[in-house]
């Protein structure tokens, strides 16, 4: 028997081995681990989970977005005091709550039958052009339907609801509606209408559930602005009380107007008079009490009253009536610091001088028929209340026949953002531009044009020359 060589078998062996690890090699690389059933279905199951969780999360991100409008919404709706800017303003924060492209407040009448008022938001220029021709909308078709049954309505597609009655020509037409109804005190106000939402998806619960919250301030909103105008009215009521009727001041004409502060019941302490003399001198008086309050309505009244019966049956002049008045005042009266102008217009020759003495007010507008404006700048003396030993000065100046005098008290100049000779340029510009209109147009383009803020209640007083002396 042959005997076998150690290291030559050791050699064979390691060949061998080297052999059957390249061969095998490629085999195992090019061919993919097997995988364990149920593999691609679990891997599907997991991409729709973490796809719904992301819509989910999508969710919950505009609700939360929603939620922080909405307490911002019923912040920015409860600032608002006018009732149009109000019920705007509702639609408009209905509208960026849910992102809708169209918004609509129908307020219904007092039947409960049809709607009184439409406040349509979102139509471009050309929408509203289209629509100019259209009846106002009266509560039909879908409309209607809220106000007969007055509760949530979302509908996905108008047209397909039983109760659409369709568009009239020139309306967009729309597919996708959300209403609410807005109560106020338990009775129904009107229906909150969006339509259109800006992604093209319809309107689901998260979003009726903001609107319908949104809605229950909204009622809040209207009652408090109804109630503001209601404080308002019966502060302009009392205001207008207090003030005279003016009289016949025959050869001369006159007019006046009072506004009262845009601040709720804010009563003011302007006023302004006229009379006619025994003397035949016309003498009109124009002032303004410190304060918004009732005790400078008080006041205003009180000062009135006693300067009238100062300036009847007195032949006193403008200075001297008023240093009796504040001499008076001041004994009988805890009345605040007050501004005021006291003016006589007489004849002279062929034509009229104006003798006036002025507490601190503003000084008078003087509009020449020629259409000419200048105020008559004098030493305006302290307010009343302030030092009763004070010389009043008297001032006077020629009026051609024709000519314009405006009496007018603060308020219908100031303004924060304004200087006061600002104020009174834009005035005087104001008057000329007006000045060929009849007295009583005269003095309410003055009122509607001013250049003041609307903060503080205002008082003008106009008096025309006659065209012959």
């Amino acid at each position: 028997m042959r005997s076998t060589d150690p290291d030559r078998l050791r050699l064979l062996a390691a060949q061998g081995s080297r052999g059957r690890t390249s061969s095998l090699q490629p085999l195992l690389t090019e061919k993919e681990e097997p995988k364990r059933p149920g593999t691609l279905d679990l891997r599907g199951r997991l991409d729709a989970e973490l796809d719904q969780i992301t819509k989910h999360l999508a969710t919950l991100t505009r609700a939360k977005d929603q939620l922080q409008g909405l307490l911002e919404a019923v912040m920015a709706i409860g600032r608002d005091l006018e009732l149009p800017a109000v019920l705007h303003s509702i639609v408009t924060t209905a509208m960026d709550l849910v992102g809708a492209r169209y918004g609509a407040l129908g307020v219904l009448h007092e039947s409960g039958e049809y709607l009184k008022q439409f406040i349509a938001i979102g139509l471009s220029e050309q929408e509203r052009a289209d629509l100019a021709e259209a009846e106002f909308p009266r509560g039909h078709g879908v409309l209607g339907h809220m106000i007969d049954h007055p509760e949530p309505l979302r509908v996905n597609d108008i047209a397909s609801h039983p109760a659409s009655a369709g568009f009239p020509p020139g309306h967009p037409c729309l597919r996708t509606l959300l209403g609410v109804v807005i109560s106020v005190h338990g009775e129904i106000y009107g229906n909150l209408y969006l339509s259109e939402r800006h992604d093209g998806q319809p309107f689901d619960a998260n979003d009726e559930d903001i609107v319908v919250a949104l809605a229950s301030a909204a009622g809040v909103a209207i009652e408090n602005a109804r109630l503001y105008e209601q404080i308002r009215e019966s502060a302009e009521r009392f205001q207008r009380l207090l003030l005279p009727t003016l009289p016949d001041l025959r050869p001369f004409t006159a007019a006046a107007v009072y506004r009262p502060a845009t601040a709720p019941g804010s009563l003011g302490g302007d006023w302004y008079d006229a009379m006619m003399l025994p003397d035949g001198t016309c003498t009109v008086v124009i002032g303004d009490v410190a304060g918004h309050d009732l005790h400078a309505a008080a006041a205003m009244a009180s000062t009135r009253n006693m300067l009238r019966a100062l300036l009847y049956d007195r032949h006193t002049s403008p200075g001297g009536i008023l240093a009796r008045l504040d001499r008076t005042l001041d004994a009988i009266t805890d009345n605040p610091v007050t501004t005021a102008c006291v003016a006589r217009i007489e004849p002279q020759a062929d034509d009229w001088i104006l003798r006036w003495s002025s507490a601190g007010h503003l000084p008078p507008l003087l509009v020449t028929p020629d259409r000419r404006a200048k105020y008559l700048y004098a030493e305006p003396g302290l307010p009343l209340a302030v030092d009763t030993e004070q010389r009043r000065p008297n001032h006077s100046h020629r009026l051609p026949a024709g000519a314009t005098v405006v009496f007018f008290t603060d308020g219908l100049i100031e303004h924060p953002d304004h200087t006061l000779d600002r104020g009174l340029k834009a005035l005087a510009e104001n008057a000329i531009a007006h000045a060929e209109l009849p007295l009583d147009d005269f003095v309410q383009a003055m009122a509607s044009h001013h250049p003041s803020d609307a903060h503080d209640d205002m008082a003008i007083l106009v008096l025309r020359t006659p065209h012959n002396a």
